[in-house]
């Protein structure tokens, strides 16, 4: 699976919501610093050819929609990012966040609950 860019990632969110859309459709839901029809339409083609997202054609008009979903995309993701910043490491990942304080004791609590009942 290819790394996508931020403005292909903010497509593909899009992609997920609308689950079915035309290019005008993305351009409807893009919030902040809204790209030329162009862009888009270009970005659209990448996403394409890397695998990411099919079309359906009417006539000279593209419909396109996701082929990766939100969570294979999100394993992927994740996988990748453990690997190039926690050393592989989940319990590094797990750490960092305990100490950048953006996960409590009671929420690791109830990871160990989870890891514990898969047993």
């Amino acid at each position: 699976m290819q790394k996508l860019t931020n403005k292909e990632e903010e497509v593909m969110h899009i992609l997920w919501k609308l689950e079915k859309a035309f290019v005008k459709d993305v351009l409807k839901e893009v919030k902040e610093n809204k790209p030329h029809y162009n862009t888009v339409s270009t970005m659209i083609r990448n996403l394409e050819e890397k695998g990411y997202v099919g079309h359906n054609a009417y006539g000279n008009t593209h419909q396109y929609f996701p082929v990766v979903t939100k969570e294979e995309y999100r394993k992927g993701f994740m996988s990748n990012a453990i690997e190039s910043y926690f050393n592989n490491s989940y319990k590094s990942m797990i750490s960092f966040f305990a100490k950048e304080e953006k996960i409590s004791a009671d929420e690791l609590r109830e990871i160990l609950d989870m890891i514990e009942k898969k047993k």
